[in-house]
């Protein structure tokens, strides 16, 4: 699987000294597998970000393992968390909606990515279409000519606006 719409440019840098260093992740079931400790941190970040949760939203807390803080460490491999399942499968989606469509489609700009939906919510906020009445976006300055842009010849006159 591709890394399409996963790591930003700055993972492939080493980590700073002060930066911690994250093991070796294990149960990888959807990321290639081949993936550093540190550019899974690195994509759980982004992940965390486009959807407004935390570690703990798809990790469990382990009771056995404490951390320097007095509070349990996040068992990361451990699948018991539903919303981990739904994390796999939306990650398999949007790998083959930037795979198999946003490639296809010239000139489509940048991969689908968790925040093109999500925008911060765990939960996607549902469209809400433009009330009646709204003749759509206005067509952009840079636009190419086209039926709807053309100027007009010598002697007529542009179709107004409704």
């Amino acid at each position: 699987m591709k890394l399409t719409s996963l790591l930003p440019p700055a993972a492939a840098e080493p980590p700073e000294e002060h930066e911690r260093v994250h093991p070796a992740p294990t149960n990888l079931k959807v990321l290639p597998k081949n993936l550093t400790g540190d550019q899974v941190h690195e994509i759980m970040e982004g992940w965390e970000a486009a959807l407004g949760a935390h570690c703990s939203t798809c990790h469990v807390a382990d009771p056995n393992n404490i951390g320097p803080n007095g509070r349990p460490r996040l068992n990361y491999a451990d699948d018991s968390r539903p919303e981990k399942s739904t994390a796999r499968i939306m990650y398999k989606m949007v790998e083959d909606i930037n795979e198999n469509y946003i490639s296809m489609v010239d000139n489509s700009g940048a991969p689908v990515t968790c925040g093109t939906c999500h925008r911060g919510h765990i939960g996607p906020e549902p469209f809400v279409a433009p009330a009646k009445g709204h003749d759509g976006p206005r067509p952009s300055q840079s636009a190419p000519p086209g039926p709807a842009n053309a100027s007009p010849q010598a002697g007529t006159t542009a179709p107004q606006p409704k």
